[in-house]
């Protein structure tokens, strides 16, 4: 039989003291704490806000870009990735011209979009705003970019230099459900990714943006191939 000492609890390190904590002593811990995650998070919250307004700066007082783009479309487990280059220019004006595939284009002349695949022998052509293109939304870094006029809501946290940001959209009627991205600190965004409806994704890495380049005015119009079969959707009401 184990006898019960009645010698008071031990103090060394190690062991839990049994003696009541003052009234309050909680409270004081707890204070510093809060404080301190109020703090971190409204520091978090300025520097979301000072990432998407250096954002807009870049965006909307330049004319053209040019990039690479790596393009990632995953589906139920499954990856596409294709490459190629990206011209934009004011206003919503852009050309996805393909390397792989080879010849594979998705233009846009800020009124239509025009996709293009030689492999399918197909062109089809629709209004831009009614596009179930989850590209669509990349016409506006040249033109149209305000974060507080489309987005509801942002988490974010750093990768690398950068600032990962995560944005929900305030309309519910898009194909889209959130729309993330990289910025860098020279505010140029090195990847997105857009997440549909039904949880897929579409995944875009640029690398050499050039700014401001000559891009002529006949890269954003198209016209389908010889033998090709062309659909018009933009009079589907």
């Amino acid at each position: 039989m184990r006898l019960l000492s009645s010698q008071p609890a031990s103090t060394e390190p190690g062991h839990l003291s049994t003696e009541p904590r003052p009234a309050g002593a909680d409270q004081r811990y707890l204070l510093p704490l809060t404080l301190l995650l109020a703090t971190a998070v409204s520091s978090q919250a300025a520097d979301v806000t000072q990432v998407l307004k250096g954002l807009e700066d870049r965006y909307n007082n330049s004319q053209t870009l040019q990039l690479n783009f790596t393009e990632t479309y995953t589906q139920r487990g499954r990856a596409r990735v294709e490459r190629g280059e990206l011209f934009l220019r004011k206003p919503g004006k852009m050309r996805w011209q393909y390397t792989a595939p080879a010849g594979k284009l998705f233009v846009s002349d800020g009124k239509f979009i025009y996709a293009y695949t030689p492999q399918d022998g197909r062109a089809e052509k629709m209004k831009l705003k009614e596009a179930d293109d989850m590209r669509a939304p990349l016409a506006f870094l040249l033109g149209r970019l305000h974060f507080a006029d489309d987005f509801r809501e942002y988490r974010s946290h750093a990768e690398g230099e950068g600032l990962f940001i995560t944005a929900i959209p305030k309309s519910d009627k898009l194909p889209y459900s959130e729309v993330s991205f990289l910025a860098m600190p020279d505010s140029t965004i090195r990847r997105l990714e857009v997440k549909a409806q039904d949880n897929s994704t579409l995944q875009f890495t640029f690398d050499s943006e050039r700014r401001n380049p000559a891009i002529p005015e006949t890269l954003f119009r198209f016209m389908p191939p010889p033998g090709v079969e062309y659909v018009d959707s933009s009079n589907q009401p």
